[in-house]
């Protein structure tokens, strides 16, 4: 394995921890309305688990409002139950067409347990990230042991993959200060 097969290796780990956070994130309620917020809720539909996007269009008017429009009437009874049965803490309304969800304000505690929740999720994947490099490093140690890489192309390499961690620890960092921002406002 070259060099640039460990580092691009590392860098897609890298990459898979934080879409992995990003996704987790849209599912973290704010006092905004999102379709992230439902999308993934699953449903029991006609005896298989499917998404919620896949059975019906989600949209948000409002800020505080999300609107389910299931592709099939029949299954709003089915969709309800899921969402009841989700951990978003929405209770569901429905005139037989359409499914509305109004998205209450956030109390100033449960905001400070989501910025609790969101750190510990940042943090899970700062770990995935330092995992990223430490399993890097190890594979350019075992490169210089073979006497494949010269030493100080193996100091080198691992400088880049260094590099890629702090990179990545900052976009961690960002994308939790944006998150966390956005917990915070009405």
């Amino acid at each position: 394995m070259a060099i640039d097969d460990v580092l691009l290796e590392v860098e897609e780990q890298m990459e898979a921890a934080i879409e992995y956070l990003r996704k987790e994130f849209r599912s973290i309620r704010t006092g905004r309305a999102s379709a992230g917020l439902v999308e993934h809720v699953k449903v029991d539909y006609y005896g298989s688990s499917t998404d919620l996007r896949q059975l019906a269009t989600i949209s948000t008017p409002q800020a505080t409002l999300i609107v389910i429009k299931p592709f099939d009437p029949s299954s709003i009874k089915d969709i309800e139950r899921a969402i009841l049965g989700s951990s978003i803490g929405i209770t569901p309304s429905t005139d037989g067409k359409v499914i509305r969800l109004a998205v209450p304000p956030l109390s100033t505690e449960r905001r400070q347990q989501l910025a609790q929740q969101l750190k510990k999720m940042a943090e899970q994947t700062r770990v995935a990230i330092r995992n990223a490099r430490r399993d890097g490093n190890k594979e350019i140690e075992k490169l210089e042991k073979a006497s494949e890489l010269p030493e100080d192309d193996a100091h080198k390499a691992k400088e880049d993959v260094q590099k890629l961690t702090g990179e990545y620890e900052k976009k961690v960092s960002e994308i939790l200060e944006a998150k966390t921002k956005e917990t915070q406002e009405d």
